[in-house]
């Protein structure tokens, strides 16, 4: 055998075997390399669609964590108006209290000046109606006998005995 021969082209070979190259190219597109690209694009949209869901979810939780965070601020805000709303009513509460109590005691303070002073002049006027009775009695000893100093004397002290023992 000859070099040449190994080296040579035949033209007849050489078509086949390029149309062989294109029918395989062709087979190998058509069976191998679309349903690997449909299969990895099917994939991708998978992917998409799950970071898609995830980049919602992430904003739900977002919206959701702004929404507590709210509701969390108007709750410190609503309890900061209530506690201030109780103070104020406890506030005046006490003052009405307060008041109402010193009202009272200005009643009672009055009540018991009033009961003083009334008592007061019922004792004057019992001393008025003894001190006329023992005047009386007196008046009755001058005239069944006639005084002496002694006898006045006794008299008065009698008469400051009586009082005295009376009240």
């Amino acid at each position: 055998m000859n070099t040449q021969e190994l080296v040579t082209l035949v033209p007849w070979t050489f078509i086949a075997q390029i149309c062989n190259l294109f029918i395989q190219m062709y087979l190998i597109k058509r069976f191998l390399f679309k349903p690997i690209r449909e299969m990895l694009a099917k994939r991708k949209e998978l992917a998409d669609a799950q970071i898609k869901d995830a980049e919602a979810a992430k904003e739900e939780a977002l919206a959701m964590k702004a929404e507590y965070e709210q509701n969390m601020a108007d709750a410190k805000e609503k309890a900061g108006e209530i506690l201030s709303t109780a103070q104020k009513t406890a506030e005046k509460k006490s003052d009405e209290i307060i008041r109402e109590a010193n009202s009272q005691a200005q009643a009672l303070k009055n009540k018991a000046e009033s009961d003083i002073a009334q008592e007061r002049r019922k004792a004057v006027n019992e001393i008025k109606d003894e001190i006329g009775g023992i005047a009386m009695e007196i008046a009755g000893k001058v005239i069944e006998r006639e005084i002496s100093e002694d006898d006045h004397r006794k008299l008065i002290d009698e008469f400051i005995e009586n009082v005295g023992g009376e009240s």
